[in-house]
């Protein structure tokens, strides 16, 4: 297979995206990728390190992509804060739902980041998002007590609905029952 000159680290990005998305992060090795790209395993490392590499960028990519869909409920017109986080949190489900492999990737955790890197990288931005609709809502914009009780309980939900564990009758209204416990102690204890 000839190298294409014009291959670019944004083609095997989306590429590497679209096989992880179908079919999990399991199911991409270089040599997959190549194929599907047209080109020599070996020219795949002329942009990326490593699987692992290509892998961290698909993450943060995907943290991105949950980043903005909260953020996007965020801007369109609720009637108020926890409104908005209601919507936020709805918006973290669908995501998780409709894409569960890019899901489990992006909250793989890096274990080569330095310490500075955390500050710039696409999970802190999605965090940073979450505890600004968190923020609205206690009137602490540092509530970082509220904004982690809230990630664990969406991420928990979101890995139990994935994983079959509700069964057939699904989980009824907890999802109504811990978000008005949790948006109510923010509202009621203002973090």
């Amino acid at each position: 297979m000839p190298y294409p000159a014009k291959l670019t680290p944004a083609q095997i990005t989306h590429a590497a995206t679209e096989i992880v998305a179908q079919h999990g992060a399991a199911h991409l090795s270089m040599r997959t990728l190549a194929e599907r790209l047209g080109v020599r395993a070996s020219s795949l490392y002329r942009h990326f390190e490593n699987r692992d590499t290509l892998l961290r960028t698909i993450g943060d990519q995907a943290a991105l992509n949950l980043r903005d869909a909260l953020a996007h409920t965020a801007r369109d017109p609720a009637p108020d804060p926890a409104t908005a986080l209601r919507q936020a949190a709805q918006a973290y489900l669908t995501y998780a739902r409709t894409h569960p492999h890019l899901y489990a990737l992006l909250l793989t955790r890096d274990s080569e980041m330095t310490p500075d890197q955390p500050q710039a990288s696409a999970g802190k931005q999605l965090w940073n998002t979450l505890l600004q609709l968190v923020g609205a809502v206690s009137g602490h914009p540092d509530d970082t007590d509220h904004a982690v009780a809230l990630w664990t309980f969406l991420h928990g939900f979101a890995s139990l609905e994935a994983t079959g564990t509700f069964g057939q009758s699904g989980p009824k209204g907890g999802l109504e029952v811990g978000l008005n416990a949790i948006i109510g102690h923010m509202e009621g204890n203002g973090g």
